[in-house]
């Protein structure tokens, strides 16, 4: 017996198909929404170690700014107690030289001249003083010129004045301190020749 199919088959076809894209569609979109959700979890654990890493860093560099700062007060102090063992050892150098300069201004005063005021600029002296005359600063400066431990007197001003309703001359030289010079040690003395032993028979 033959069997003849009276249903629309384009129908049916067009049906199937239908319900496969709508499959299809929905099966993509559900796949889209994975990998969209994969990506997101994945960038997202990316952003979180990288956010790590940077707290990590923030607090490293907060603590590498505490110690710099600790190491720049360490070498404040260092550069200030090196100053200050300068200043004692130049002070420790020279101490003697402010008795030693008031020796040689004693012994190089001629008679008639007297000091008002002595100003000291690192190796430069202000001498401010009154004498009888022109004369005796001349002798002065002489004296201090052949001192060993003082050179090149250099009158800056002398002028007239009343010291006690007597006329004076005030005078201002500048004297430089030249450190004494050390004695030279005399050369070792050479070992005399050993005398010849037996001269020829």
């Amino acid at each position: 017996m033959i069997r003849i199919n009276l249903l629309p088959h384009r129908e049916e076809k067009r049906r199937f198909r239908r319900q496969q894209f709508y499959v299809l569609s929905a099966s993509m979109a559900v796949l889209g929404l994975l990998i969209g959700l994969l990506v997101h979890t994945i960038y997202a654990g990316y952003i979180e170690s990288q956010e790590e890493r940077n707290a990590f860093l923030k607090a490293e560099i907060v603590t590498l700014d505490q110690q710099i700062a600790e190491i720049r007060r360490l070498r404040e102090q260092i550069d200030a107690l090196l100053a200050r063992k300068q200043v004692i050892e130049s002070l420790q150098s020279s101490r003697a030289q402010t008795v030693h300069l008031f020796n040689e201004l004693a012994q190089a005063m001629p008679e008639g001249v007297y000091l008002k005021s002595a100003k000291q600029s690192g190796q430069r002296i202000t001498l401010v003083g009154y004498a009888q005359s022109n004369a005796r600063v001349s002798h002065l400066m002489r004296n201090v010129d052949a001192s060993p431990f003082l050179e090149q007197p250099t009158l800056v001003e002398v002028k007239a004045a009343n010291v006690s309703n007597r006329r004076v001359s005030e005078f201002t030289l500048a004297v430089n301190i030249e450190k004494p010079k050390q004695a030279e040690e005399p050369p070792p003395k050479k070992p005399a020749a050993a005398p010849g032993k037996g001269g020829a028979k």
